[in-house]
């Protein structure tokens, strides 16, 4: 049930989440990778990538603050919970990979998470196997975000390419862990509404 500690705890992350600089506990992907030199427009496109998906996973770690406050089942919270400590990891991964390649991360990080949050709590209160259905889909969409980005990035810039592959491998283990665990399939009303928010996020990011 939700209550004042944790409306404070959910503060708190959310805090953490925009301000502090995010740590992991796995090895950066890309940690032995060398890097290879990138012409401007190589680099101007990767920075402007890894930005949507630094903002991506900003938007991922308040889904999953946001679900696992209104989750009921104590399995589901705790799973939720975990998600987003991994979500955590991407942050600190690809926060990184921007600095490393001159840019900076969205101005808008603050919006994308305050949806975010709220849309991750409106779907634990419809009941848990909505909330795992939306969590399955949610990664879904991000995993396909992610196989286009490997497609998009310069070959060479294998750095970038090493951290979104295993942000990839994560993502899908999510969706996995979700279905298994009761999610349900979300109506196709629905599904095309995350599609629409997910495009905004996407070519906002790249940009601002």
């Amino acid at each position: 049930m939700l209550n004042l500690d944790h409306l404070i705890i959910g503060f708190d992350k959310g805090l953490r989440t925009l301000l502090s600089k995010a740590q992991t506990v796995r090895a950066y992907p890309d940690e032995h990778i060398a890097d290879t030199p990138l012409s401007e427009s190589e680099k101007k496109h990767a920075i402007g990538l890894m930005r949507i998906n630094h903002s991506g996973e900003i938007c991922a770690q308040a889904l999953y603050q946001g679900q696992a406050l209104t989750a009921r089942d104590p399995l589901v919270q705790k799973k939720l919970e975990q998600a987003a400590w991994e979500e955590t990891e991407h942050l600190a991964w690809t926060s990184r990979r921007v600095e490393e390649l001159g840019g900076r991360l969205s101005l808008l990080n603050p919006l994308w998470y305050s949806g975010s949050l709220a849309l991750g709590a409106f779907a634990g209160l419809l009941g848990d196997k909505w909330n795992l259905g939306f969590l399955a889909e949610t990664e879904r969409q991000v995993g396909g975000h992610l196989q286009e980005h490997l497609q998009e990035l310069p070959e060479q810039d294998a750095k970038s390419r090493a951290i979104v592959q295993q942000m990839y491998t994560d993502e899908i283990g999510h969706s996995e862990m979700a279905v298994n665990m009761g999610g349900v399939t979300l109506p196709t009303p629905i599904k095309l509404t995350m599609q629409l928010s997910s495009k905004l996020l996407t070519r906002t990011a790249y940009w601002v």
